[in-house]
């Protein structure tokens, strides 16, 4: 919270303040600051997601910094729709029943790589529980999809957690993506209220299972800080990772964001993004 003060004013203060001190308003970090898209690489990286008719995290998850990020025509690519069958506190991704899949994306999303020239694409999804297998199909015609199309690019895939979907993971890193990404996104004791629908130990689980059924595969993951865990407990999340040789990335939110934080994707010090 920030308290402007009002130094031209005169009389008693609020009873309330009376006997507070003064508190200065503190100086925002530059990092803080974004800039309102607008620039011509913006506007034809807009133009070729939206003539491809692709859903991007970007968008959907309302981020801050996509100005800079699809100026430099960085994209996370969202498939199987723009609504998720989970409400995780911390996503701004509309939740409810999604559309049947649509079979001719993986070809439309490998078509816009190819033209917004990228040397590496991640694909993310929203959750599909409704699902037989979560997606795992659906996420290894996109990679095969685009790598016929671009050979030379790396493919990252961020994906949900496959919760009792027996077969999912193995079906997604029968398709060799380059980088297999799923995140822990918080300690296990916040999961009730930040991440409800999933569980940590099967979350752990899965990254486990991809490394086991492809070693050269990079596995990855993530989570948020500022949610209310303890020092202790990031560590152990750094440990259970490390046990399985991960590669753990952590992001630190805006001041104040808890588990009701409106946007997946929180302004953030670049400066505190790093890989263990």
């Amino acid at each position: 919270m920030v308290v402007v003060l009002d130094t031209t004013a005169s009389g008693p203060r609020h009873p309330e303040k009376a006997h507070q001190q003064d508190t200065a308003a503190l100086r925002k970090p530059d990092w803080i600051r974004v800039k309102a898209p607008g620039s011509s690489a913006y506007a034809e990286t807009r133009r070729i997601v939206r003539d491809h008719g692709l859903h991007t995290v970007c968008v959907e998850a309302g981020c801050p910094n996509i100005g800079e990020c699809w100026e430099a025509r960085h994209a996370t690519m969202m498939i199987m729709g723009d609504v998720c069958t989970r409400a995780c506190a911390f996503c701004n991704v509309k939740t409810g029943r999604p559309r049947p899949l649509d079979h001719t994306e993986p070809a439309r999303l490998a078509d816009a790589v190819a033209r917004l020239g990228l040397a590496h694409v991640v694909v993310t999804s929203v959750d599909r529980d409704d699902l037989t297998d979560g997606g795992a199909t659906h996420f290894a015609q996109v990679i095969r999809a685009v790598r016929a199309r671009n050979p030379e690019v790396t493919i990252e895939v961020l994906t949900p957690d496959f919760l009792r979907k027996e077969g999912a993971i193995e079906t997604v890193i029968s398709a060799r993506p380059d980088v297999f990404n799923h995140n822990l996104e918080t300690v296990p004791s916040l999961y009730l209220t930040v991440r409800p629908g999933a569980r940590y130990f099967a979350s752990l689980r899965l990254l486990q299972r991809a490394k086991e059924l492809d070693s050269t595969v990079f596995t990855k993951s993530g989570i948020m800080v500022g949610l209310g865990e303890e020092r202790n407990e990031v560590l152990q999340v750094m440990d259970d990772l490390r046990i399985a040789e991960r590669r753990l990335s952590y992001y630190r939110p805006i001041p104040a964001a808890d588990a009701q934080a409106s946007s997946g994707c929180q302004l953030r010090d670049p400066r505190t993004i790093q890989g263990l």
